[in-house]
């Protein structure tokens, strides 16, 4: 137990001196634009500075004709030309001398450069890429998702260096592009052959273990009406009113759904796998009746859940709600998928890299950790799905604040991430130091 508090103890004296540097470091990359697209400016900071801490540091710039045949990749229509990736490797030392209290396996951490864009600009109090720092929180785009969390694996590995701590297994550091449009940098990673045993995504989870993650469709349905000037409108048919029809079956289609779902990890079994109608855009005269309407949206897929049973759920609700109307039945409307789409992962959950990261909070904050799934789609399905690799997310910050006005991170909180990330690494890639 002594051992145990000396280690933490050292850990959180390293971090606690290193704050200014790392709050510093975070700024700096919110600071720099990384919209999709146009992620490389930013990547270039992250390199540098694992070049600094002597990874072995691979900047891979990432190409559509190695990806776009594989069965996970989304065509989101962005450029590849300013998309790369950057992965860092700390090389274990292998030393079957040093002797260790349990097994060590190698990691990845992997975290995101994109940001989605900040909308309209004047709504923010300061520029979304201020970095402002006010009342122990940081401000701007990505603050929580997630350049944080991508900093706080860069400085546990810092810090560790500063303790003299070598890892056994390799230490994967991979900051990626692409990945609220379809994960095309953690894709390219793995097509790649980067992998190892287990793997952390430091998504905004406020320090909650989440090993399941809920999958997300883009959908985009076409309603047909028929035109006609505005004070003849009984004569017409207005694609704005029948859509109402479906708007209606979709949205007791996601009550039904989840009534008949259960999964202990979800806090809201009402808010599992939502269904939401993002935009919508009908007619082209304000005195005209609307012949068409189309709307897309996002499409919530249940854990376990396969696409294809997903999709096919809602085009026969849309086919049985237009059959139920003498226009909609003669004037079907079309359902068409589009653009991101994100299946469902989960990692089993007696998976050792759990038990360790579970036990390294505990040290540090006193308390064990909540485990939870998360509504939202992320890189956890590329790693469970198609590299056979156990991944949980877990990083600062609350997706609530994520993609919204005035974005931020508690610094506090940032900080704590660093000591608990840092310890895992010891604990789950081995190593020798003295206390």
């Amino acid at each position: 137990m002594a051992t145990r508090q000396a280690l933490k103890n050292k850990i959180s004296s390293i971090i606690d001196s290193m704050e200014d540097e790392i709050i510093s470091f975070i700024q700096k990359v919110v600071q720099t634009s990384s919209l999709p697209g146009e992620e490389k400016d930013a990547q270039d900071i992250i390199a540098s500075k694992l070049s600094e801490l002597n990874l072995e540091v691979d900047v891979t710039p990432l190409r559509l004709d190695e990806i776009k045949e594989h069965p996970a990749f989304c065509d989101d229509g962005f450029p590849f030309n300013k998309r790369v990736n950057v992965v860092g490797r700390w090389m274990g030392t292998k030393d079957s001398s040093i002797t260790v209290d349990e097994n060590v396996y190698s990691l990845i951490l992997n975290g995101h450069i994109d940001v989605v864009p900040p909308g309209n600009e004047e709504l923010w109090d300061e520029s979304p890429w201020s970095g402002k720092i006010k009342d122990g929180k940081l401000y701007g785009r990505g603050a929580a998702d997630m350049k944080a969390g991508l900093s706080t694996a860069i400085f546990a590995i810092k810090a560790l260096q500063k303790l003299g701590f070598k890892p056994l297994r390799d230490v994967l550091m991979e900051s990626v592009a692409g990945e609220e449009t379809g994960g095309c940098g953690t894709l390219t990673t793995i097509i790649k052959g980067y992998c190892a045993d287990a793997a952390i995504i430091m998504e905004p989870t406020q320090l909650k273990i989440c090993p399941v993650q809920s999958g997300a469709l883009s959908f985009k349905i076409k309603v047909f009406g028929r035109s006609i000037h505005a004070c003849m409108k009984n004569k017409g048919i207005s694609a704005i009113e029948k859509f109402y029809i479906i708007f209606n079956a979709i949205n007791e289609l996601e009550k039904q759904r989840h009534l008949n779902y259960k999964n202990s990890l979800y806090e809201d079994p009402m808010n599992i796998a939502p269904i939401n109608f993002g935009t919508i855009n009908g007619g082209s005269w304000h005195s005209t009746v609307p012949d068409e309407l189309l709307v897309k949206g996002r499409y919530g897929i249940f854990p376990g859940e396969s696409i294809e049973d997903g999709k096919r759920v809602l085009e026969q609700t849309v086919k049985l709600a237009a059959a139920k109307d003498d226009w909609l039945k003669s004037n079907p409307p079309i359902v068409e998928w589009f653009s991101g789409q994100f299946e469902p992962g989960r990692t089993d959950m007696n998976e050792p890299i759990i038990k360790t990261l579970s036990n390294c909070h505990m040290i540090v904050l006193g308390e064990q950790p909540k485990l939870e799934g998360v509504t939202y789609g992320s890189d956890l399905r590329l790693f469970t799905n198609y590299a056979n690799i156990p991944t949980v997310l877990y990083g600062p910050g609350n997706v609530v604040n994520a993609h919204s006005v005035d974005e931020f991170i508690s610094i506090g909180e940032v900080i704590t991430a660093t000591k608990i990330l840092a310890l895992t690494i010891y604990k789950w890639c081995g190593g020798g130091v003295r206390l």
